[in-house]
């Protein structure tokens, strides 16, 4: 599995529920859209504060999209680079992403197995 973790801040102005609502109800069918045959996982984690005196980090999502392998993932950013997709993705970030702020990465998985 190969993973690609975006870090994501909604853009100014914009209220973290309508972040959330637009991000749930529309980007992610955007995503799913163009990631459908090449991605095995979508997941959107929104941050939150574990307690009253903690600050939130610079960024409201941790977006991950998990490949079968690398070379899935490049046909898939191969596949997004065509101008059409990027400009029709791009727009719709425009509405909610400080693109800016937009942090990406890959990870490399490491699990321990926990005695339940």
């Amino acid at each position: 599995m190969f993973t690609r973790i975006t870090l994501l801040k909604r853009r100014p102005g914009m209220t973290a529920e309508a972040f959330r609502d637009y991000y749930e109800t529309h980007h992610r069918l955007v995503g799913e859209r163009v990631l459908a045959g090449y991605a095995r996982r979508y997941v959107r984690r929104y941050v939150a504060p574990v307690g009253p005196d903690l600050e939130l980090p610079d960024f409201d999502v941790i977006t991950e999209i998990s490949f079968p392998d690398r070379a899935a993932h490049d046909r898939c950013i191969a596949a997004l680079s065509a101008p059409a997709v990027a400009q029709w993705v791009m727009a719709d970030e425009d509405r909610l992403f400080d693109r800016a702020a937009m942090r990406v990465f890959t990870v490399e998985e490491a699990e321990s197995a926990l005695e339940t």
